[in-house]
């Protein structure tokens, strides 16, 4: 049988998301404390890599194991794991060749920013003590749908074979003190979010910032791109599958 592990976790406890040797990873995690409890060696699949100090409200990860899981192993892998990372959810997939990474049909990611020193928000959000125009802001945002090469906000070295993404949406909005932007798409590039976030920033300080805004996008270089936005201030807030491909069998609260 192949299951789905819901998993939440403050990044800035691990380096990353994905086994790296021995380093302490989520991934690392999670593979140990499943296999101290099922007795068996079991290794994870993740659904979405987020780098070092990246938060994640719901990341998934399927591994396979043959006999019917009791429900009660959420509440044994939470008393096992690290008190950065919790197990939300625990699913079966219906096919037992669904792909965490594969199947998944959106990521949903949100950035968070305050702009008045906290020092219980620091590591939670990015400090930026300068005005932000959220109508401009939403007007570069919004050009963003117009795209689907996305080479300009790829890092270099990067494994994949396309730039192509398809953005769902793409909003900036206030939350309490703050200035939030959320990005859904089918896919992301290696250090996307973080360079949308911090290069419509840029550009909305230009004159034209939605013309700048475009001529960023449509240069397809990198070095045009602002990725030095700090990652403590982005979540990965949602992993989405088509309906009825999971079946719940326990969560955190019971």
């Amino acid at each position: 049988m192949r299951y789905f592990l819901e998993v939440s976790y403050d990044g800035i406890a691990f380096h990353g998301s994905q086994l790296q040797g021995e380093l302490p990873t989520v991934q690392f995690a999670i593979n140990n404390a499943l296999s101290t409890i099922l007795r068996l060696p079991v290794e994870t699949f993740g659904a979405s890599r987020t780098d070092e100090g990246v938060h994640a409200l719901g990341n998934f990860y399927h591994f396979d194991f043959e006999p019917p899981l009791h429900p009660e192993l959420v509440y044994k892998m939470n008393a096992v794991l690290p008190p950065k990372i919790a197990i939300v959810n625990l699913y079966r997939a219906i096919d037992p060749e669904l792909n965490a990474r594969f199947a998944a049909i959106s990521r949903r990611y949100r950035y968070k920013i305050y702009k008045y020193k906290d020092p219980f928000r620091q590591g939670r959000a990015l400090f930026h003590p300068y005005p932000l125009d959220l109508d401009l802001l939403n007007q570069t945002a919004t050009v963003l749908k117009d795209y689907i090469d996305f080479e300009t906000f790829s890092k270099r070295n990067t494994q994949t074979f396309t730039f192509k993404c398809t953005i769902m949406q793409s909003y900036w909005e206030e939350v309490g003190d703050e200035v939030h932007y959320v990005v859904e798409a089918n896919r992301f590039l290696r250090g996307m979010v973080r360079a949308l976030v911090g290069t419509q920033i840029k550009a909305n300080k230009k004159p034209d910032p939605v013309a700048s805004f475009r001529s960023i996008i449509e240069a397809k270089n990198c070095t045009l791109a602002d990725f030095s936005v700090t990652g403590n201030g982005l979540y990965l807030e949602a992993v989405n599958y088509p309906e009825g491909v999971l079946e719940n069998i326990s969560n955190h609260r019971y």
